[in-house]
């Protein structure tokens, strides 16, 4: 059985790995060593040279819509993202999450993103415990995300995309913020725009490694309609659905119903950019996890 280090070194790894694999099979403008071979040091190299050429490249070949404020793309990003949520609990508790668990986003190469989280502090404004009397404000789990894009379109092309996901999540956050597992997250995801307006939608299940009885297995499902402003402005409306058919909570759902706006991509210098938002959550379901919550949201393009 895997112990919770060595399952957290693991899950750390991936990204690493990952990065290695695409490394390796990239193409790149080595240059052709004395004996007819290549240097393996210049095709690094060049790599990086190429790394903002080729990821414009990769993004021409997609929609260029805005990421929403919950629910993930399936277009192919590259920017450092932040967010912050205000949750309105059941008895008057809240919890407040700097991070929401987000990071840097790249694209190492084509049709693939890489999302490196960071772990979220949560802190709960209210008498919530975990175990025996321990104080539950503290970091959350590390998460990872890789992104592939199976197919897609830009707008002169048919205005469309398809991409599978695959979550991690390390056990690694402090108590009462953890899920104490690692939990794994397939997901598939598509958009399809007309004209200035775009649906974006997503379907996914999370798989724990343990703890089943207590986590579950919950499907997530979110729609996103979003439509194009002036042009940096994206009026958009989010349904946030889970469904839990295992676990603490079998048989139970929830809806959260988000209107938002997103103001995006401002140019800044060259290829940074600054896209900001604002989201309100409200449940429309029994004993959802939280009641409201109003979240925040702001990225840097690169």
């Amino acid at each position: 059985m895997i112990s919770s280090n060595s399952r957290t070194l693991i899950f750390s790894s991936l990204p690493v790995a990952i990065l290695a694999l695409g490394l390796g099979a990239a193409p790149c403008r080595a240059q052709t060593t004395a004996s007819g071979g290549t240097s393996f040091g210049s095709a690094i190299v060049n790599y990086f040279a190429d790394w903002f050429p080729r990821v414009t490249q990769i993004q021409s070949e997609q929609p260029h819509w805005v990421t929403p404020v919950v629910t993930v793309t399936p277009r192919l990003e590259e920017e450092y993202r932040y967010d912050q949520s205000w949750q309105a609990n059941r008895k008057g508790v809240a919890t407040d999450n700097f991070g929401n668990g987000k990071g840097l986003e790249l694209i190492p190469f084509q049709n693939i993103e890489i999302i490196l989280g960071v772990p979220n502090w949560v802190a709960h404004n209210g008498a919530i415990k975990h175990g025996r009397d321990a104080a539950t404000d503290g970091w959350a789990d590390e998460t990872f995300l890789v992104k592939y894009r199976i197919l897609s379109a830009n707008e002169e092309n048919g205005n469309y995309i398809l991409t599978a996901f695959m979550g991690f999540s390390a056990p690694t956050g402090d108590d009462g913020n953890s899920n104490r597992h690692g939990v794994f997250t397939p997901t598939i995801a598509g958009g399809k725009g007309f004209g200035d307006f775009d649906i974006q939608s997503t379907a996914g299940i999370s798989l724990p490694d343990g703890g089943l009885q207590r986590l579950g297995m919950p499907v997530a499902w979110n729609t996103t309609l979003q439509y194009r402003v002036l042009h940096y402005f994206w009026p958009e409306f989010e349904v946030n659905y889970t469904w839990w058919p295992n676990g603490e909570r079998e048989g139970q759902s929830q809806v959260f119903l988000t209107p938002g706006i997103l103001v995006g991509r401002i140019p800044i210098h060259e290829r940074l950019g600054l896209t900001f938002g604002f989201g309100y959550q409200v449940a429309v379901t029994r004993n959802p996890m939280y009641n409201h919550a109003a979240i925040l949201t702001g990225r840097i393009p690169f």
